[in-house]
């Protein structure tokens, strides 16, 4: 596949001055999700397949996407290869101002967080998703110092704090969130991954001025995250579709179909989100079936899917085959 990146949408050819774009945070809306690594089956990254990937959750009419996350298997990328793959990323995203580029910023040395974050945004992401360190279970005092260091160090490039507690144990409220945004105006989002986020998309969107909320957890709790003021959610990227068309029925008033629909995949994420690798594997799965990926090979060590879990994935085919079309062509 050509590297060249893409240059025009459905609405027409489009600009390569990313100046164009306002306000990055503006497009973090809706359905953004989190790409998935595709690598061969000998376990070397796949670029080609990635550029694939990219193209393909672009295609589906989102607004924004996320690199690296949990869902790209991030803590399993070499440095070099990691940087390979932004690259893709951002040759596709940067001729676009219709969608913004979050890359992802996971380091637990502060010193080594805030160098990432400067270099993405030297090479053109449009925001900076930030996760706090975790490891070893740093201090608040540590934590929110490392917080800010990194917001000052891209500012005023926009970020979004990552609160994924159950990944990491990190412990955040919205009164810490809110000094932290009162002094940092660059931080423009938070992704919730709390189990229920609601409470707290709710206290931040109360907040003066509203600090607003993305939802993630593979969208475990999406309907409530929405009825409490998220502005959108960041799930993987195997079946954008299905969210998409949950978010599109909520947006455009069908509150029952949206919640309908969320049903009938509920079974499915609520498992998977059981485990870290095991969703992982599951999306994984998904997209190699699909047609999307050309191996469903995850680095070790990995959740291997068992015999009952692929016949799960088969009934999630089958079912949801009206929003899920086939990619291998």
């Amino acid at each position: 596949m050509s590297a060249t990146p893409a240059t025009t949408s459905r609405r027409g050819p489009l600009p390569a001055d990313r100046s164009t774009v306002a306000d990055p945070a503006a497009l973090v809306r809706g359905v953004s999700p989190v790409l998935a690594v595709p690598f061969t089956a000998t376990g070397d990254i796949d670029p080609d397949g990635f550029r694939r990937v990219v193209r393909h959750v672009l295609g589906t009419g989102v607004s924004s996407v996320m690199f690296p996350g949990f869902a790209s298997e991030f803590y399993k990328l070499a440095e070099h290869e990691r940087r390979t793959l932004t690259e893709v990323l951002l040759a596709e995203t940067g001729p676009r101002p219709d969608v913004a580029a979050i890359i992802a910023v996971q380091d637990h040395a502060t010193r080594l967080a805030v160098t990432r974050a400067r270099e993405a945004v030297t090479a053109g992401a449009d925001l900076i998703n930030l996760l706090p360190p975790h490891f070893l279970s740093p201090p608040r005092r540590a934590l929110i110092d490392h917080v800010r260091a990194v917001l000052d160090a891209v500012a005023p490039t926009p970020v979004v704090l990552q609160y994924a507690p159950t990944e990491t144990g990190t412990s955040l409220d919205s009164p810490t969130v809110a000094a932290i945004a009162a002094a940092h105006p660059n931080l423009r989002l938070v992704k919730v991954e709390s189990s229920p986020p609601g409470r707290l998309i709710a206290e931040l969107a109360a907040l003066d001025p509203p600090l607003p909320s993305v939802e993630g957890y593979a969208g475990v709790h999406l309907p409530d995250a929405i009825r409490r003021g998220a502005v959108g959610t960041q799930p993987g990227c195997s079946f954008t579709e299905i969210y998409h068309e949950i978010w599109r029925r909520f947006s455009e008033g069908d509150h029952a179909g949206g919640e309908e629909l969320h049903r009938r995949l509920l079974p499915y994420i609520s498992y998977w989100m059981l485990d870290t690798e095991l969703i992982v594997a599951a999306e994984k799965h998904i997209s190699f079936r699909r047609g999307l990926i050309g191996s469903d090979l995850c680095r070790s060590p990995a959740h291997e899917l068992d015999a009952e879990e692929r016949r799960m994935i088969d009934r999630f085919l089958v079912e949801f085959r009206d929003l899920l079309p086939d990619l291998s062509g």
